[in-house]
């Protein structure tokens, strides 16, 4: 199964109402996911990466900053040394700040950023202790407000500052769950620069969670958002990609979609089945193009 955002609700009878059941047990929740279109075929594995980063000249490591609601744990890399490096948001998938995601950090900061991947489920639970994904996306993405994640994401920009970075170069990029977010807090952060969201959700039910989508945000956003998407993605039709491209032309944003014909979902996270390295590589170039043309 790869780890597609699911619309986030307020508890399990919400979560219910999107789906035909009302009420699931285990093998009726796992069963109607599948025929929603999120693919069970893809499980995550934490032991181990195709690519792994050095940190050699790199200042590397954990911290955490004061939030509402509690301390927010958050993995950064930047240059060794000082400087004022611009500064990347970098969003988990649902599977949280995993070796993947610390490995995305790092490569960022070999190209000269303060990269920062704070654990955004924190107030929720670590799913790195749950076995499956039904459990995650039930007991902790159906629990996390998008205005706390907007909230936290503020707050490790204006950390950034403290710590070498500047600001006013400031970039965010996400995978899946993160790809969402990425669409969401490009429309909620007028300092933003740029953005990369990774085969992000594009639409979904409205909730007290969750009110707004990507397509409702597309004629909103304060920076450029660059889409990288999977023509075989069964959980993102490319119909909603269609809409959303559509719907930014229409803006006439400086957002763009790139489409991978033949990529499933996740194809970017080399830790699973659905890593495909041509198609990886041709993005993270993309991003790094996009990324260094608009730093500011």
């Amino acid at each position: 199964m790869h780890d597609t955002d699911t619309t986030t609700t307020d508890n399990r009878d919400q979560l219910d109402s999107l789906l035909p059941a009302a009420r699931l047990d285990r093998r009726g929740f796992v069963a109607t996911l599948a025929a929603a279109g999120f693919a069970l075929a893809v499980q995550p594995v934490h032991a181990s990466t195709v690519l792994s980063t050095p940190a050699t000249g790199l200042a590397t490591g954990d911290a955490s900053i004061t939030v509402e609601g509690g301390s927010l744990p958050l993995y950064f890399a930047h240059p060794a040394g000082d400087g004022k490096f611009p500064v990347i948001l970098v969003v988990q998938e649902i599977f949280g700040v995993h070796e993947h995601i610390r490995d995305v950090c790092r490569r960022l900061a070999h190209q000269g950023y303060l990269a920062i991947a704070p654990e955004l489920f924190f107030r929720q639970g670590d799913p790195r202790t749950l076995q499956n994904i039904p459990d995650i996306l039930q007991n902790i993405v159906a629990k996390v407000p998008d205005a706390q994640v907007m909230a936290d994401l503020d707050a490790c920009a204006a950390w950034s500052a403290s710590q070498g970075g500047n600001p006013a170069q400031l970039a965010v990029t996400g995978f899946c769950w993160g790809g969402r977010i990425t669409w969401l807090y490009a429309a909620h952060n007028p300092a933003l620069k740029a953005g990369v969201a990774w085969y992000g959700r594009l639409t979904g039910t409205a909730s007290a969670l969750t009110p707004r989508h990507p397509l409702d945000v597309a004629a909103a956003l304060h920076a450029p958002v660059l889409g990288l998407y999977g023509g075989q993605d069964q959980g993102i039709p490319l119909a909603d990609v269609e809409r959303m491209g559509a719907a930014l032309a229409a803006a006439g944003s400086a957002s763009t979609i790139h489409v991978y014909p033949e990529a499933p979902h996740a194809f970017h996270a080399d830790y699973r089945p659905s890593y495909r390295k041509t198609e990886a590589e041709d993005g993270w170039q993309r991003t790094l193009d996009w990324l260094n043309a608009r730093r500011g």
